[in-house]
C-alpha cells in the first residue's frame, strides 16, 4: 500500500507525519526525523547476524535468517506494536526502513495480515535524508539572510525568538554557543540537527517571507557543526548589531547563566532522587543542585583557561568559590554577578569586538533591541 505524497518528502516533513523507523536502535540512534518513533523489524545483534549472512551467503540465505531470528512471540510482539502505531495514526502514518526495500515491505506485509494496511515511504532513510541535504543547499543559495550580532548578554535569542521570520540555530543545537553555552540535556546528534534545521528551513520556505534573521554563531555550537554553506552564507550576508548597557548584559546573563541555570539543576537533582527513592548511598552529593552547578561553572571555565591565562583563571575560580559558598550560606546569588562582570571585561567582550572589528563593513544597523526591531520591520 502506498499513498499518492509517499515520495513527496517535502508534505511529509511540513504536516509533520507521524512514521514508524524499522531501522535497528543503533541506526536510530545516529540520525532519525522528528516525528519518527523506533519500532524496529530487528534488533542490534539480530540486524549484525543477518548482515553477516548477507555477505556470506546472499541475499536469499539472509531472509531465511530474518525470518527465523523474529517469529513465535518476538514476531506477534513487533506486528502489535506497529498495530497500535497504526491504529494511532492511520490517516498520516508511514513505515520506513534504510532504503524503503526489504524491512518495510516484511512489516507492512506482517501488518497487512492482521487486516491494517499501511503505507511505506517511498526510498525509506537514506532518501528522505538526501532530500534534507539538497533543500539545505538550495535554500542556503536561495534566502537572504541577515545576521544579527550583538555582545554577550544582548539577549539575542530571546530577540529573534520573537521574530517569525528566524531560526534558532541555538535551540537546534540544544546550546547556548558559548564554553558556558552546555545545557544539562545532551545536544542531539550531528544528523539530527541537521536534519531539524532542515525541515525548519522548509517550514521557513512556507512562511513566503524574503530574509531569514540569523543569530551570530561560530562554525561550532557546542560540538554540532553548521552545514559549511549556512556558515559561509552567514559570513558574507549583512549584519545587525544589537548593543545594549554593560548592565543590561550582566542581568541578563545573571538571569540566563544563574538563576535559570540553578533552577534546571534542581530539577535534575530532584529528578535524581526520586529514581533513587531518595537513597544514593555512597553517591549522596552527585545530585546536590548547589555542587552540579559549581562543577558547570568551573569546567566552563577551564575549557578557557588558555585564553584567561594563569592569573585569570584563578581569579574567576576564587570569583566562582566566594559565590557559590555565599549561595549555600546565605541562599545569595548576587555575587554570581562578580565572576560574570570579571569573564565579560576580560574574555567575552576583547574577543567579540575583535571579531565584528574584522566584520564591520557588513554592519548596516546598530541600536538597542527596540531600535533594532523597528529597523528590520522597515528593511
Amino acid at each position: 500500500m502506498s499513498r499518492e505524497d509517499t515520495n513527496n518528502y517535502r508534505e511529509i516533513f511540513l504536516s509533520e507525519a507521524p512514521m514508524i523507523d524499522l531501522r535497528a536502535p543503533c541506526e536510530f540512534s545516529l540520525g532519525a526525523f522528528p516525528t519518527s518513533t523506533n519500532l524496529p523489524l530487528m534488533s542490534d545483534l539480530e540486524r549484525e547476524k543477518v548482515g553477516t549472512c548477507y555477505k556470506k551467503y546472499g541475499q536469499d540465505a539472509a531472509i531465511e535468517l530474518g525470518h527465523d531470528l523474529v517469529k513465535d512471540q518476538k514476531k506477534l510482539d513487533k506486528v502489535s506494536s506497529w498495530q497500535s502505531f497504526a491504529k494511532s495514526n492511520k490517516d498520516n502514518g508511514y513505515f520506513y526502513c534504510f532504503r524503503g526495500g526489504l524491512r518495510s515491505r516484511t512489516s507492512q506485509q506482517w501488518l497487512s495480515e492482521t487486516g491494517i494496511d499501511f503505507p511505506i515511504i517511498h526510498g525509506g532513510y537514506k532518501a528522505m535524508r538526501r532530500f534534507l541535504i539538497d533543500e539545505t543547499e538550495r535554500l542556503v543559495n536561495q534566502t537572504e539572510i541577515i545576521v544579527v550580532s550583538g555582545l554577550t548578554g544582548s539577549a539575542k535569542t530571546k530577540f529573534l525568538n520573537t521574530k517569525n521570520n528566524s531560526l534558532d540555530l541555538e535551540g537546534l543545537a540544544n546550546h547556548r554557543g558559548s564554553s558556558f553555552g552546555r545545557n544539562i540535556t545532551p545536544q542531539p546528534t550531528q544528523i539530527n540537527f541537521e536534519n531539524n534545521l532542515a525541515i525548519d528551513f522548509l517550514k521557513f520556505e512556507g512562511k513566503n517571507i524574503s530574509t531569514l534573521l540569523l543569530e551570530d554563531e561560530s562554525r561550532l555550537i557546542g560540538s554540532r557543526s553548521l552545514p559549511l554553506s549556512l556558515k559561509n552564507k552567514m559570513d558574507q550576508s549583512k549584519i545587525v548589531m544589537i548593543e545594549e548597557s554593560f548592565d543590561f548584559r550582566v542581568s541578563q546573563i545573571h538571569s540566563d547563566y544563574v538563576i535559570n541555570m540553578i533552577a534546571e539543576f534542581q530539577k535534575f537533582a530532584n529528578s535524581n532522587n526520586n529514581g533513587n527513592n531518595g537513597n544514593n548511598g555512597n553517591n549522596g552529593n552527585i545530585s546536590d543542585p548547589t555542587q552540579l552547578y559549581g562543577e558547570y561553572l568551573k569546567l566552563s571555565t577551564l575549557r578557557i583557561k588558555r585564553r584567561l591565562g594563569g592569573v585569570g583563571l584563578k581569579k574567576m575560580m576564587d570569583l566562582i568559590d566566594v559565590a557559590i559558598q555565599s549561595q549555600i550560606v546565605k541562599n545569595d546569588l548576587s555575587l554570581h554577578k562578580d565572576w560574570i562582570i570579571y569573564l565579560l571585561k576580560n574574555y567575552y567582550d576583547p574577543m567579540y569586538e575583535y571579531q565584528v572589528g574584522k566584520k564591520s563593513d557588513s554592519v548596516i544597523f546598530r541600536g538597542d533591541t527596540s531600535a533594532v526591531s523597528e529597523f528590520l520591520l522597515n528593511y
